[in-house]
C-alpha cells in the first residue's frame, strides 16, 4: 500500500509537472504573439498618418489650385507651408481658430474622411459660400443644390439633422433667403465642434503637427 501511494504520488508530481510546462508554453506563445500585434498596431498608426497626409495634401493642392488657376507655373507644393508646432498648437484654443487657418481646416477635413463624416464640414463650407452669395438667380440655385446634396431623404452626402428642420429648409428654398440653412448650420457646426474637434486634436495626426522638430521651415519649403 505504501508502495502504491508512493507511485500515486509521483504520478500527481508528473502529472503538474506537465502541466505547468504545458502552460509556460502556452504563456510564452501568448507572449509571442503579443509582439506581432504590437507591430500591426504601430504599422497601422503609420498607415493612418501616411493616409492623413496624403489626403491632406489632396485638399490643399485643389484650394490652390482653384484660388490661383491663373498662375500656371506656380508649383503646386510651394502654396502651402506646414505649420509650426505653435501655430498647431493654436488650433486647440478653439474650433473656430482651426476652421480659419487654412491648412488647420484641410487637415480637419482630412481628419473627418478617415472618419466618413466629412459631409459635415462640406456641408458648413456651403453654407458659408451660400450666405455671401448676392445674386437672387444663383442663391435659389446654391440652395437646391446644397438641398439635394445634403438634406432631402438619401442624399449623397446626407447630413444627420432632424425631420422638422429638413421640412422647414424645404419650404425656406422654395423663396431662398440668406437664412435658409441657418438652424441646420448650426447644428453641424455644434456635432463637429462637440465630437468630431475633440477627437481631431486627440489624434496621431495632430499630435505629430504638434511635435517639434529640428527640420527649419525653409528647407520643408523646397
Amino acid at each position: 500500500r505504501a508502495g502504491a501511494g508512493r507511485a500515486g504520488a509521483g504520478g500527481m508530481r508528473s502529472a503538474l509537472f506537465l502541466a505547468g510546462r504545458h502552460r509556460g508554453r502556452m504563456e510564452q506563445g501568448g507572449r509571442r504573439r503579443s509582439e506581432p500585434e504590437e507591430a500591426d498596431k504601430g504599422r497601422m498608426k503609420r498607415t493612418i498618418i501616411k493616409d492623413w497626409k496624403t489626403r491632406l495634401s489632396y485638399f490643399l493642392q485643389n484650394s490652390s489650385n482653384f484660388n490661383k488657376r491663373k498662375s500656371k507655373k506656380a508649383g503646386k507644393h510651394h502654396n502651402y507651408f506646414r505649420p509650426s508646432p505653435e501655430e498647431a498648437q493654436l488650433w486647440s484654443e478653439t474650433f473656430d481658430e482651426l476652421l480659419a487657418n487654412k491648412y488647420g481646416l484641410a487637415a480637419f477635413r482630412a481628419f473627418l474622411k478617415s472618419e466618413f463624416c466629412e459631409e459635415n464640414i462640406e456641408f458648413w463650407l456651403a453654407c458659408e459660400d451660400f450666405k455671401k452669395t448676392k445674386s437672387p438667380q444663383k442663391l435659389t440655385s446654391k440652395a437646391k443644390k446644397i438641398y439635394n446634396d445634403f438634406i432631402e431623404k438619401e442624399a449623397p452626402k446626407e447630413i444627420n439633422i432632424d425631420f422638422q428642420t429638413k421640412n422647414m429648409i424645404a419650404q425656406n428654398i422654395r423663396e431662398a433667403t440668406h437664412t435658409c440653412f441657418s438652424a441646420a448650420q448650426k447644428r453641424v457646426y455644434s456635432l463637429m465642434e462637440n465630437n468630431s474637434y475633440p477627437r481631431f486634436l486627440e489624434s496621431e495626426f495632430y499630435q505629430e503637427l504638434c511635435k517639434k522638430t529640428p527640420i527649419s521651415r525653409a528647407t520643408q519649403g523646397t
